[in-house]
């Protein structure tokens, strides 16, 4: 089969590379177009756009694909069996699905129908999901809704949102392959998803890093596993900013303020919740490394009975 892929981010790149090594025709690659991304604002190309390169293969990045007529015109040219997505981070229009005989499948970072859109493997995590896992789908103009081809699972216990990334993106390719035999054979069954059981995964900005002791210790500790590696769950200590990167949450009761320092060892930082006791493992201060709260105490104070903000 004839192949363009489409995808921007580190989760996609498995794919593209499995794709590349198992010998199938990609004929273009598609990403997002370069953005900056380091203090120095300098220009990075997007990691699919890196591996593509890597391996010769040509590559477009399109400001926007809708109402782009180059843009169609250079697919249709290619005549494309199959086209594949996987976050590339636009919605596909109607022309473009409609133009492989194979159709656009898309890997999607969630057990569908749940949690459909940007953020499917944080909004997991901060909704208490005991499991996870990927998608393929048959895409259609409609958002994650498109008819499913296979999926598999795995848990979300213990694991961060960045630990989520690399096994899904691994699991989604290797899925992939299995089932493109199937794909190219017109074999593959179609299951409708159920739209009554759908949710949403809106996409993750800074400010969802914020910890909001109000709610339990077992909701933040969701929240600090969901914004690993970013945004970062976070507190405000003395107006800077004190990242949270690992915890445990407790069911011991208290009656001090939520988001009171209860105690500062090197168990780590027990602070005050509305319900139980979170213990912060591992944080990162303004101008220091991440480190274990017991490394981080050798040579720093923390303010027992402090109410973080």
């Amino acid at each position: 089969m004839k192949i363009v892929f489409m995808g921007t981010p580190e989760f996609a790149v498995p794919a593209l590379e499995k794709l590349i090594k198992s010998g199938h025709d990609i004929a273009l690659v598609v990403s997002q177009p370069d953005a900056k991304r380091d203090r120095g604002e300098k220009f990075k190309p997007t990691p699919v756009k890196a591996k593509a390169e890597e391996w010769g293969i040509p590559v477009v990045q399109p400001q926007h694909i809708k109402n782009n007529s180059e843009f169609l015109r250079l697919l249709s040219g290619l005549k494309p069996d199959l086209i594949i997505v996987v976050a590339y981070g636009k919605i596909l229009p109607k022309e473009i699905l409609e133009l492989p005989p194979k159709g656009c499948i898309n890997i999607h970072g969630s057990l569908l129908p749940k949690y459909r859109g940007a953020a499917p493997i944080q909004r997991a995590i901060l909704e208490g999901e005991t499991q996870t896992g990927v998608t393929l789908m048959l895409m259609e103009e409609g958002l994650d809704s498109g008819d499913m081809l296979a999926w598999t699972n795995t848990t979300t216990e213990g694991k961060t949102a960045g630990m989520l990334h690399d096994e899904l993106s691994v699991s989604g390719a290797d899925l992939l392959m299995d089932m493109l035999p199937l794909i190219e054979a017109g074999e593959v069954t179609r299951i409708p998803q159920d739209h009554e059981k759908a949710s949403s995964a809106p996409m993750i900005f800074k400010t969802d890093g914020h910890v909001d002791f109000s709610k339990s210790a077992v909701a933040i500790e969701r929240q600090i596993r969901a914004m690993n590696p970013w945004p970062t769950a976070y507190a405000i200590y003395h107006g800077m900013q004190m990242k949270f990167l690992a915890g445990v949450a407790d069911s011991n009761r208290t009656t001090s303020i939520p988001g009171t320092i209860l105690s500062v060892s090197d168990r780590g930082i027990e602070i005050a919740t509305a319900e139980g006791i979170l213990l912060v493992t591992d944080i990162q201060m303004p101008g220091k490394k991440k480190m274990p709260v017991r490394e981080f105490i050798r040579g720093n104070h923390i303010e027992i009975n402090y109410i973080l903000e």
